[in-house]
């Protein structure tokens, strides 16, 4: 062949090497090793690559667009298969709830409708809502417990000590929070508005309070709600741990102040996951785990005091990637109990994360829930 031949050939033969250098140049580093402490936390067989979940988490303590975490819980199938805590915290540190509180007020609840002692469909018996033309006599239970009531509130404004939130719990209605949200006039009719609130949850808190005891004083009007919550639902879920805040009135605080260690957090996920059963007995009627996460009218992301995974008016879901039944617990700064029941899991994250930050956080809550398929699911 001729010299000039080849000299016109031996490029394109080199080609496919040339290209095959470039891809592989081009191809992304691979992962830094784990460090002891990802991989401590988590079990020897978790039923899902343990690598990739020991990473995972690993990214909720590591990564600067999760804030701070301080304590992550992953259970499956009822066992703990991760468990991990940031520096100066540890298995017997009480972490506030903040708002997933609300969810265990709405169990409380529906214990108390299960008891005959409340009526869900019937109007809230609270004395001045009971005056003749009085229109907030029209409220129901359901609509409290799915946010709907038409109670004028403001959960957060700018600044902040105006929002009634700040006011109930901090300023001139601490020491008796329950009047300070009874007294509250309507802005729209009783069930045609959402408005998330925490003192809805409040009044929730002192209806328990009402329909265990007639006393007044404050002290026995916290005992029995305490012990009711101890002997009904903390001490049969081995939730040790669990410490209730009461305001000055003997109002539990039931829509953010409850105390937990990170595992009863997960206990708590687990008793939802199982729809209101541990070890076989129903602590709670399924039917009413059912109706805490079925969407409300007014809100398809939004349950009975707890939030489920439901677009809602052109929102994405909260916890995209995963099914429309995956439901939460959502607290203040980033306090999550996220439960996949087709998966078996519950994942616990607590922490220090900007309220409007939390999009990074539960993007990596999800890829932990995504460590585990929905085969083994029991």
């Amino acid at each position: 062949m001729p010299a000039r031949h080849m000299s016109l050939i031996l490029p394109l033969l080199a080609l496919p090497a040339l290209i095959g250098c470039g891809a592989e140049n081009s191809a992304p580093p691979p992962p830094p090793p784990l460090g002891e402490a990802a991989l401590n936390a988590v079990i020897d067989k978790p039923g899902a690559n343990r690598e990739g979940l020991a990473r995972a988490v690993d990214t909720l303590f590591t990564s600067a667009d999760m804030g701070e975490t301080r304590a992550v819980l992953v259970m499956r199938n009822g066992k703990i298969v991760a468990e991990r805590y940031g520096p100066g915290y540890h298995e017997n540190t009480r972490f506030v709830s903040w708002s997933m509180a609300k969810t265990v007020t709405a169990v409380m609840i529906g214990m108390l409708v299960a008891d005959g002692r409340l009526s869900l469909d019937g109007s809230v018996p609270i004395r001045a809502w009971q005056r003749n033309g009085d229109p907030r006599g029209e409220i129901t239970l359901r609509q409290l417990l799915q946010m709907r009531s038409g109670l004028k509130h403001v959960e957060t404004s700018d600044p902040p000590y105006e929002a009634d939130t700040v006011r109930m719990l901090f300023l001139d209605g601490r020491d008796n929070m329950s009047a300070y949200a009874e007294t509250q006039p309507l802005e729209a009719e009783p069930g045609t508005k959402w408005e998330y609130n925490s003192a809805t949850t409040v009044i929730l808190a002192d209806l328990a309070a009402r329909v265990l005891t007639t006393s007044q004083d404050p002290a026995e009007r916290a005992r029995v709600v305490s012990d009711y919550l101890r002997t009904r639902l903390f001490e049969p879920l081995g939730m040790k741990s669990m410490v209730p805040e009461f305001d000055a009135a003997g109002t539990l605080i039931g829509g953010s102040l409850i105390h937990g260690t990170l595992r009863d957090w997960g206990k708590f996920g687990e008793f939802l996951r199982e729809r209101g059963a541990v070890r076989g007995a129903q602590l709670v009627p399924s039917a009413w785990i059912d109706l805490m996460t079925e969407p409300s009218p007014t809100n398809k992301a939004y349950g009975f005091q707890t939030w489920l995974n439901w677009p809602q008016g052109g929102a994405p879901r909260m916890w995209e990637g995963l099914p429309a039944a995956a439901f939460s617990m959502n607290g203040h700064l980033g306090q999550f109990v996220v439960v996949d029941r087709s998966r078996a899991v519950t994942v616990v994250r607590l922490g220090k994360t900007a309220d409007d930050k939390h999009g990074p956080l539960r993007a990596g809550i999800v890829k932990i829930v995504q460590q585990y398929s929905k085969e083994g699911a029991k």
